[in-house]
């Protein structure tokens, strides 16, 4: 079960692969909101569902400033070489384990776009709609980690 608000690429395509890898039958269940790079840890499941009034958010990939900089073409053209080169790893997870396409992954990060699970659904991020059914006497654990520098 999982809501998130995401955070930076690089640690989400981490958490990504280090959950693919693990010699289990993992389920991802958005309980909420999935966005941003949220995603793609989402996407790390093997069956993945959706509650009915869950969402997904997608957007395009960028660079917070925190200091005063200067910009040069050299700088620049670095920092968006970075952005398509995260996009691409993005929307190849998206085209490996949807039914978008190209087009629909372009558009996702041409605009932040937030789909209902009935969306979702169609487009293969999620493999059915319910609810979560947590039996009596389970234990629940909440993992919550601080983003730094908010």
């Amino acid at each position: 079960m999982m809501s998130t608000p995401g955070g930076a690429v690089m640690n989400g395509l981490n958490i990504y692969n280090v959950l693919r890898a693990m010699p289990i039958n993992l389920t991802t269940h958005n309980m909420g909101n999935i966005d941003s790079i949220g995603n793609a840890i989402f996407l790390a499941g093997k069956q993945r569902y959706a509650c009915p009034h869950s969402t997904f958010m997608f957007h395009g990939v960028g660079f917070d400033v925190r200091t005063q900089m200067r910009f040069e073409q050299k700088n620049l053209n670095e920092m968006l070489s970075s952005i398509l080169a995260d996009q691409k790893r993005i929307g190849d997870l998206l085209r490996e384990h949807t039914t978008l396409n190209q087009r629909q992954i372009r558009n996702f990060f041409k605009e932040a776009r937030t789909i209902n699970s009935d969306t979702a659904k169609a487009a293969g991020i999620v493999h059915e709609i319910r609810d979560v059914n947590i039996l009596p006497g389970s234990p629940i654990f909440s993992l919550v980690f601080p983003r730094q520098g908010v």
